[in-house]
């Protein structure tokens, strides 16, 4: 009973984290290729999820109620998300700025009672900042609406050739700087509360996607060209 008892405590601990990881690899494998099929729908979507999200975030259960705030955060994210990929994608110059929109909203949250959905958000946003830093400073940025307005099997080849050059000896001392900053801030949220633990656990995640990405340009483009 004793070992049970403390068991409770860590899944409670780790509750969120999971949560939030598991929400920044959502928009890729979910809303990327809803929002290529029909972006009206996947936008709409916003509203649904931010009823769930509040209803959760009002409820008498502390799990639940923690889950709908950090919840909420994440319609920010899905949000911006929905309108850059749904028309703006052949553009990455709007795609931070996109990203951005509720950043004064996150910011002055910090100190609320949504502080977990500001922590999300904030992850987020760091790491869609890191991502685009590191296209852009290892040249691939010309690539992004190429690929974006070829076909499939054309987009799975233009990626491939991307990760090709990003496993050039310049492009990955940039991407290990990148991956590195990104690991060592993740550490530094995790031993800030729950709210760095969702920020740093969002870090985390965007990373492991990111790398995951690259290693399906290589070695399966045609998949990586659906994403």
């Amino acid at each position: 009973m004793g070992a049970e008892a403390g068991l409770a405590p860590r899944a409670r601990a780790i509750a969120l984290p999971l949560l939030s990881g598991l929400l920044v690899s959502l928009p890729v494998f979910v809303q990327a290729p809803w929002v290529r099929h029909d972006p009206f729908s996947a936008t709409a979507f916003t509203a649904l999820l931010l009823t769930i999200a509040l209803l959760l975030a009002h409820s008498d259960d502390p799990q639940r109620r923690r889950a709908g705030e950090l919840l909420v955060g994440f319609c920010g994210s899905w949000l911006a998300g929905s309108l850059f990929w749904g028309w703006a994608r052949l553009h990455p110059v709007y795609h931070l700025p996109l990203e951005a929109m509720a950043l004064p909203l996150a910011l002055a949250g910090l100190s609320s009672r949504w502080r977990l959905a500001c922590g999300f958000y904030l992850g987020s946003l760091l790491g869609t900042a890191a991502t685009d830093a590191g296209i852009l400073l290892t040249g691939l940025m010309p690539l992004w609406p190429q690929a974006l307005a070829a076909e499939p099997q054309q987009a799975g080849e233009l990626l491939r050739l991307a990760a090709e050059a990003a496993l050039r000896p310049g492009s990955l001392l940039v991407i290990a700087g990148l991956g590195g900053s990104l690991i060592q801030l993740s550490r530094w949220c995790w031993h800030q509360g729950d709210t760095g633990q969702v920020a740093g656990a969002a870090l985390a995640t965007t990373l492991a996607v990111d790398g995951l990405f690259v290693l399906l340009s290589l070695l399966a483009p045609r998949l990586s060209g659906l994403v």
